[in-house]
């Protein structure tokens, strides 16, 4: 671990940069094209919200450039959802668009997404979400990420290291201002935030473990949400979302490792 910061220096930018080297270091990240990951995913949150029989196991491309997600099959074999930002499109096989929605999240304040959401709905929510996941820590040296540490949190026995982040007005993600918990190694245990697209009410606790070397990433194989009491505590029921991760494979270049 990485010693006290020097004077004049954010102590979060030097939690943030424990945290990437937890997580594979800058210099695979940098040298990457795009992560592969396998997937399973379910939780009350896609039940009560999203009609649609979409695919339980899927794979998701995640670029390391911009922010781009590939969810493949979506929302059914043959079909691919792409999320880029400030737009989301659900194409065939050969790349025809079928369907597609630009500024995707200001189509959620009508009464409709309040009571379910379709197919490029999920796709926004979604893509967003797992470019988070796999692109924290490794975005926060960028100076438009805004770090604070805010202290220490006790829980299951472990101390655990808190960093505020606000993030750019620019990024699609769940809120501006999310909290990471930091283990004694780096590696990101929990994850705060508000899923506004489900509402204010969504205050949640994202809890990641099982992390594994894949080609020198460092991924967690299993996340467990959580809606989050006042105190900070988690609820253990009911589970909003939960994500298992069963294989990854990083595209560096033209190259598969």
């Amino acid at each position: 671990m990485a010693g006290d910061s020097a004077p004049g220096r954010n102590p979060g930018l030097t939690l943030a940069e424990q945290m990437i080297a937890a997580h594979g270091g800058a210099a695979l990240w940098d040298r990457l094209q795009a992560v592969q990951l396998r997937v399973a995913v379910g939780g009350t949150g896609f039940r009560v919200k999203n009609p649609l029989k979409v695919p339980v196991r899927g794979t998701i491309t995640v670029e390391r450039a911009g922010q781009h997600v590939t969810l493949d099959p979506y929302p059914s074999a043959g079909q691919r959802g792409v999320f880029e930002g400030s737009d989301v499109r659900i194409e065939s096989a050969d790349g025809r668009v079928l369907s597609r929605r630009s500024e995707p999240r200001l189509a959620f304040r009508d009464v409709r997404h309040s009571l379910w959401w379709d197919a490029l709905d999920l796709l926004y929510f979604s893509g967003y979400a797992t470019w988070t996941y796999i692109c924290v820590p490794f975005v926060l040296t960028d100076p438009a990420y805004e770090l604070r540490q805010a202290g220490t949190w006790q829980e299951g026995g472990e101390t655990w290291r808190k960093l505020h982040v606000r993030f750019p007005s620019g990024i699609h993600t769940h809120c501006r201002d999310q909290v990471f918990y930091a283990d004694e190694r780096g590696r990101i245990r929990r994850h705060d935030y508000t899923a506004e697209l489900f509402g204010a009410w969504a205050k949640a606790a994202n809890y990641s473990t099982g992390h594994q070397h894949f080609g020198g990433l460092v991924v967690p194989t299993r996340r467990r949400v959580h809606l989050r009491k006042a105190d900070g505590l988690p609820r253990p029921h009911p589970t909003l979302v939960w994500i298992n991760v069963e294989d990854v494979t990083i595209v560096a270049g033209n190259q598969i490792e």
